[in-house]
């Protein structure tokens, strides 16, 4: 049975929710050419802790920084580091946050400065999967038909799901 939370718990996790989005809108504020990704994980570090949270991958398994950045073909937890943002990147921020006991997790995939048409259409397909997984969100529908919805989209538009990082 899945775990039904009381109306104390879901005002901790939206609260939680919210500094994560708005530690995601602040890093996505500096994403440009030139930026590095250290910088981006700087202002997402300082965004959560000014909120009184903590950066849930910082130290996780000595994760050494505050979020994960995952450059063009990187798939997942890319660590931030000196290297500069280029023109026709694409970046994936992914954001997690500790506060009262709850953790946020959320990501996103930004373009930097002008990109491909075929790096634009790989961010609108990945984006267009999440949309389609929303509409099937109810009660009675299994965690699992997510992945078939991901993988049935994407597949036909001639993409790969890479099935050993679940929910990635």
């Amino acid at each position: 049975m899945p775990t039904c939370y009381d109306e104390d718990m879901i005002l901790k996790i939206r609260e939680a929710c919210k500094i994560g989005r708005d530690a995601l809108d602040a890093g996505h504020r500096i994403i440009a050419p030139g930026t590095t990704t250290e910088q981006i994980d700087q202002v997402v570090h300082d965004y959560i802790i000014g909120q009184g949270a903590y950066p849930s991958p910082l130290g996780y398994y000595n994760f050494p920084r505050s979020c994960c950045t995952s450059i063009n073909e990187v798939i997942c937890h890319g660590i931030p580091d000196t290297r500069p943002l280029e023109e026709g990147d694409i970046i994936n921020l992914d954001i997690s946050c500790y506060k009262n006991g709850v953790h946020a997790d959320l990501n996103e995939t930004f373009c930097v400065g002008k990109v491909s048409e075929s790096s634009r259409a790989l961010v609108e397909a990945t984006y267009d999967s999440l949309m389609k997984c929303i509409a099937e969100c109810k009660p009675g529908v299994m965690y699992r038909q997510m992945g078939n919805i991901i993988a049935d989209h994407t597949e036909a538009l001639g993409y790969q799901v890479v099935r050993t990082y679940q929910g990635h």
